[in-house]
């Protein structure tokens, strides 16, 4: 009779009582799917599907944004710049909270981004030559050191790791708020933004705190893939790497802005 492969693998202790396993086999334990039957018809979330949907995204960025950037008038930039701003907030938002991500909602969140950093550009590109090229570059840079250090096992992410990235991404959004808010009272806010060295370490701390929910997205797309995810949730994973990458490259923008002033 054919013995129980767990049994086999934990059931030899003294007394017959099985050893406790460790963190490295019950976090094994945890990664494998359950089994649930053949399922034929439906298709599975793989990097190809991951990475063409990420690729239509930021196609349709760069797409919307170089139309804004050249076919909209100077007098229309803020317009442009605060309706897609609420416009991608709201969907983004909707997005990620219902996880009804799918082709459509992406690609509309995408123009929207994709609107608002043609006009933020423009306007950065106006008043130093050659930023928005070192802008992309650095989130280039930044994002592909991030795969290498996660592929290498760098940084793992755990439970706490996950807390503490998402506690930290929270605090930041949440001090953007206030500073927004602290402009109806004083000019510069709460010096966040101001270029001075309070904005400077902000910023700083923006860009680490968004390299980290690179490599959090990087681990998701991973589960997802080795866990058999379905092929709807690509839509999802790309839209939150897009995300990550538009505030990354963003942030990046703003520093070089203040190093150049």
């Amino acid at each position: 009779m054919a013995q129980n492969p767990v049994i086999n693998r934990f059931g030899r202790a003294a007394g017959g009582n099985p050893p406790t396993p460790d963190a490295t086999e019950l976090q094994g334990m945890f990664d494998k799917p359950a089994y649930a039957g053949p399922r034929p018809n439906e298709q599975y979330m793989t990097l190809d599907s991951v990475v063409q949907r990420t690729a239509a995204m930021l196609g349709t960025i760069v797409l919307a944004g170089a139309i804004a950037w050249v076919a909209l008038p100077d007098r229309l930039f803020l317009p442009a710049l605060i309706i897609s701003a609420v416009a991608g907030l709201g969907l983004g938002l909707f997005m990620s909270f219902t996880m009804r991500v799918n082709a459509f909602t992406a690609l509309l969140y995408s123009v929207f981004e994709g609107v608002l950093l043609g006009a933020i550009s423009h306007v950065f590109e106006q008043r130093y030559p050659g930023i928005v090229i070192q802008a992309v570059a650095g989130t280039v840079m930044v994002a592909a050191g991030m795969l290498f250090v996660y592929k290498i096992g760098a940084i793992r992410v755990t439970p706490r790791f996950t807390r503490i990235v998402v506690g930290a991404t929270i605090g930041v959004f949440g001090l953007m708020l206030v500073n927004l808010i602290a402009y109806l009272f004083t000019p510069n806010g709460l010096d966040l933004r101001s270029g001075g060295p309070i904005a400077v370490i902000f910023s700083l701390v923006c860009i680490v705190i968004a390299s980290m929910n690179l490599v959090m997205d990087f681990d998701f797309i991973e589960r997802g893939i080795r866990q058999g995810a379905p092929q709807r949730l690509a839509w999802y994973a790309a839209f939150g790497l897009t995300v990550t990458l538009v505030w990354l490259y963003l942030e990046i923008l703003r520093l070089i802005g203040y190093a150049r002033r």
